[in-house]
């Protein structure tokens, strides 16, 4: 018994009901100026051009949400689309949808009232008063009895307000719901925030994990050293790289914050040096060695790239620690070339172990490039090749 008493306890049964009584507010009105039933047929054609306006799939997918589903107008639900009509595909289902919403409305109105003043008539029957014979619940006579009927009457008006809304509800998930390509957009959509997690998720480990591994290198060099010059240098290195360090955790968490935010600020191959001079300060003995205009490199590509350079350094200085270095920085027709190169040492990470260099390959193939880490002629080589178109 509770249970079929549930529904009604639920503000989105009354709303489903509104919504279909609004499709038919306008014919019913223009019914009491002109009272001819031919105005439902001019209504039904009136609506077939009104969905051929792209904006009218918004309007209803609006409605819907709202009184059909229950969910705001902002929600992420994509049961019901809100975006305006794309295709004729989208136009037809949203002709079909108007047309349904109208008929099911006006039979869904008519029932209920009807059903409402049959009850009403069984119990103005029941003391005596004359029914109308048009009514849709006409019993000849005066029986006390009649008044029992009137819970019947009442049990079928509650049916049809439940039924109609979820059967609307049912029709406006079809004809209202995402086509094949609002689905393929969503879904593009859904697969550009993964990367975009994927992708800060990645920054975070190459900015903490290079200032982290620097900071280490510098401080067990300065305690083994015993020099206050060095170890003044040192600090001094730890200091500047974990205050860019900061500054990059900021950043990305003010991504996280604020999601629609568009993405500024992140460093380029135009700040490579102060990478060089990180490591340079960390022991690593580094040749840098520039070819062609780094600056004229796209932004997105320059951005990986150095993201690309500080994991390999920061791979050098916490596998081979103050080794020398030779990195390589080309820009040579429409292709980066990024090169970093040291000796191999006992500690050698397999091609396939570590998030970093995997972090690396994954970058290069997103921009749809290539990486190879590994050793290569007695060095530990990091090569990526990036286009630039």
């Amino acid at each position: 018994m509770v249970r079929l008493l549930r529904p009604f306890g639920r503000v989105v049964t009354y709303t489903r009901w509104l919504h279909l009584f609004i499709a038919v507010v306008w014919p019913a009105m223009w019914l009491f100026i002109e009272e001819a039933w031919w105005i439902w047929p001019v209504a039904a054609l009136t609506l077939a051009p009104a969905a051929l306006v792209p904006a009218m799939r918004t309007v209803e997918g609006l409605q819907a949400r709202l009184l059909l589903t229950g969910h705001r107008h902002d929600s992420d639900n994509i049961d019901i689309v809100v975006a305006p009509s794309a295709s004729w595909g989208d136009r037809g289902r949203l002709v079909v949808w108007l047309e349904t919403r109208l008929l099911l409305g006006f039979a869904t109105s008519m029932l209920t009232v009807q059903l409402l003043i049959g009850s009403v008539d069984l119990v103005a029957s029941a003391f005596g008063r004359d029914v109308d014979e048009g009514s849709l619940i006409f019993l000849a006579g005066h029986r006390w009895w009649h008044i029992l009927l009137a819970p019947l009457s009442l049990a079928a008006l509650a049916l049809t307000v439940v039924g109609a809304g979820r059967l609307i509800t049912a029709i406006a998930l079809r004809l209202l719901g995402p086509s094949p390509a609002d689905r393929l957009a969503a879904m593009e959509e859904r697969t550009e925030q993964l990367l975009e997690r994927t992708r800060i998720a990645r920054e975070l480990h190459d900015s903490i994990g290079h200032a982290l591994t620097v900071a280490v290198v510098q401080a067990g060099a300065a305690r083994a050293a015993g020099d206050p010059t060095f170890t003044d240098r040192a600090l001094a290195a730890i200091e500047e790289t974990g205050r860019a360090a900061l500054e990059d955790l900021e950043r990305v968490l003010g991504v996280l914050r604020e999601s629609e935010r568009p993405v500024s600020g992140r460093p380029t191959l135009t700040d490579a040096d102060r990478l060089l001079e990180s490591a340079r300060a960390s022991g690593a003995k580094v040749d840098a060695e520039f070819t062609g205009p780094v600056d004229t490199v796209p932004g997105p590509v320059s951005r990986e790239g150095y993201r690309i350079l500080q994991e390999s350094l920061t791979n050098v200085l916490r596998h081979a620690g103050g080794v020398p270095v030779r990195v390589l920085i080309e820009v040579a027709g429409d292709m980066l070339v990024l090169e970093v190169r040291n000796p191999l040492t006992a500690d050698v990470p397999g091609p396939g172990r570590g998030s970093g260099l995997r972090g690396i390959r994954e970058r290069a193939a997103l921009l749809g490039g290539r990486a190879h880490t590994g050793p290569d002629r007695g060095d530990w080589q990091v090569h990526v090749e990036l286009p630039l178109r």
